[in-house]
């Protein structure tokens, strides 16, 4: 009897288990980081020599298996990086009128043109806080360092987002 008992919530487990992947599949849920960019061989990315928001977007297109080519060609996308800049916004002072706190503004200014069509042009801001502290300059600038290069991923993502929008 005690067998039955076991295989009878094995086989429920099992079902259970079907029914729930049957129903994320039908509501179109994908696993996040996997993006719809299968629709591009290749994709030109235009930016200034040394920019580092570039060099994530080609990192991460490489993971998708997208080629970034050297040169602009006609049946393939591009994609310009127009402008990214990093704002502080003071929010908080200490009582000797040094800045506690600010606000961090990562802005993203870029434009995608798919081949035979107009240029569409996007841009978005992400914000961060950021607590400052004069008795550890080191250790904050490299926290400013980390908090940047995660808003540079972010931005990414959200590129890459929007490329999978249009490619759709």
């Amino acid at each position: 009897m005690a067998w039955f008992r076991n295989l009878s919530s094995g086989v429920l487990r099992v079902v259970w288990l079907s029914t729930l992947i049957a129903l994320l599949t039908a509501c179109g849920f994908q696993l996040r980081g996997q993006l719809p960019l299968q629709q591009y061989q290749a994709i030109y990315i235009q930016a200034e020599r040394h920019s580092a928001l570039a060099a994530i977007l080609s990192h991460r297109l490489q993971h998708h298996q997208i080629d970034t080519l050297d040169s602009q060609q006609a049946d393939s996308p591009r994609l310009m990086l127009q402008h990214d800049s990093l704002e502080r916004r003071t929010l908080s002072l200490f009582p000797n009128g040094q800045v506690a706190e600010y606000e961090l503004i990562y802005q993203v200014r870029y434009s995608v043109q798919m081949p035979g069509q107009q240029e569409q042009y996007f841009e978005f801001e992400l914000f961060r806080d950021y607590q400052d502290d004069p008795n550890r300059a080191l250790a904050k600038a490299q926290e400013l360092d980390l908090m940047l290069n995660e808003l540079r991923e972010q931005a990414a993502q959200r590129i890459l987002r929007q490329l999978g929008r249009l490619g759709a």
